[in-house]
């Protein structure tokens, strides 16, 4: 009975906070036309335009009701690795218009879910979880060491396992 209670009161707080975006984004239109819909906050350079989710929890939650797989991407903002990704990754237009499809999630810091560290916390990582909540452990990239690491050199390799995502999930769901 109290979780009936949390869920319609989490619901109900988000219907609220969607009017009141809706309202506060119709006044800012007016002033000022040309403004992201997201504050960088959330995308931290990743990709601006995308929807990104705020915390593990709420990703989680997002994609067990919008069936559609999550992306998390770990890094750091200090190191040149995640730096360089990061610019690939937002630049790339084809992995933007596909990311899409994901409820997306970076993380600059651990979560306590060790599924998320499958094989150590090194970053950057880049981890798939269907919408039935599992780690996509069979979506890798190439290093055998570091299984969900990818370089910029790897993103053709990072597009093609997000196709994978959203194939399998169809296939399997």
């Amino acid at each position: 009975v109290m979780e009936k209670t949390y869920t319609s009161m989490f619901l109900l707080l988000v219907a609220i906070s969607c009017a009141l975006a809706k309202d506060a984004g119709k006044k800012e239109t007016k002033e000022t036309p040309a403004k992201p819909k997201l504050p960088q906050t959330l995308s931290r350079g990743w990709g601006d335009q995308l929807i990104w989710t705020q915390t593990y929890e709420e990703a989680l939650f997002r994609a067990k009701h919008s069936n559609k797989p999550l992306m998390i991407i770990h890094h750091l903002d200090d190191c040149p690795h995640s730096q360089a990704l990061k610019k690939v990754f937002a630049e790339h237009k084809d992995i933007q218009k596909l990311a899409e499809k994901f409820i997306l999630l970076n993380l600059v810091y651990e979560t306590t879910d060790k599924n998320l560290s499958p094989d150590g916390q090194y970053v950057p990582r880049i981890l798939f979880i269907d919408p039935s909540l599992t780690v996509r452990a069979d979506i890798t990239g190439r290093y055998s060491n570091r299984l969900y690491a990818y370089e910029p050199s790897d993103i053709s390799l990072l597009y093609s396992n997000m196709q994978k995502a959203l194939k399998l999930m169809k296939t399997e769901l």
